[in-house]
């Protein structure tokens, strides 16, 4: 009995984020319907891999802003659905939500000058913050992708929240928002606390397709160089 349409599709898109070129697996995903597509891509941010999730992640961004340039809207109910996922009434936690919104305006300016606001509002308390630990971890790392693009769009607001991550205990959100601090250009090694200097305590930061294991100190370290940790 041939399997149903749609899990041949999902298991195809499986296969395809298995790619070890980058490059590889995105021509491969562009093959398939855009509206087939991000449905199975968002099944994997769920997926018990890192690797996977962070690399379907990594192919919304593409796809969104590749949606956008075909049909603006088309791209703007992609986002309107990842910020569903992430409310409350949606009935779920909105796994890899944030960092998939930050992946397309970091590739998409004229999605950003629309959605850049609600994506930092996540990180303020004043806004629509994000109290699950996890969800925080996102989206560090979604305002940490879009800086990289647009570096000139980190207010003072949003920089002091990202310093006081520094303070964090979870290694994870000390990464992420050095990461993006630094991506920012305004990782400034006089603020940063001395436990940060002398953290030995190692992360994988995802580098586009792979993770790469290294340590807090390490990366305040190379605060004289910027986005090193896109």
């Amino acid at each position: 009995m041939r399997k149903p349409y749609g899990r041949q599709t999902k298991e195809k898109v499986g296969k395809i984020l298995l790619e070890p070129h980058r490059e590889t697996a995105m021509k491969l995903l562009e093959q398939i319907p855009d509206e087939q597509l991000v449905g199975h891509l968002f099944s994997h941010f769920y997926h018990k891999d890192e690797r996977i999730k962070f690399r379907s992640i990594a192919a919304m961004g593409t796809l969104g802003s590749r949606m956008g340039r075909r049909d603006i809207e088309k791209s703007r109910i992609l986002l309107r659905r990842i910020m569903w996922n992430l409310n409350d009434e949606s009935g779920g936690i909105g796994w890899g939500s944030p960092e998939a919104m930050g992946e397309i305006l970091c590739q998409s300016p004229e999605l950003a000058l629309e959605f850049k606001s609600i994506l930092f509002s996540y990180l303020d308390p004043e806004g629509n913050y994000l109290e699950h630990e996890m969800l925080q971890r996102g989206i560090l790392w979604g305002i940490g992708t879009y800086l990289e693009s647009s570096p000139h769009d980190l207010n003072e607001k949003t920089k002091g929240l990202l310093y006081g991550y520094l303070h964090s205990t979870d290694p994870v959100k000390r990464g992420y928002a050095i990461r993006a601090l630094i991506n920012a250009g305004d990782f400034d090694c006089s603020l940063v606390p001395e436990n940060i200097i002398t953290d030995m305590q190692q992360i994988n930061i995802f580098t586009g397709w792979n993770f790469v294991a290294t340590r807090i100190s390490d990366m305040a370290l190379s605060c004289e160089s910027h986005k090193v940790f896109a």
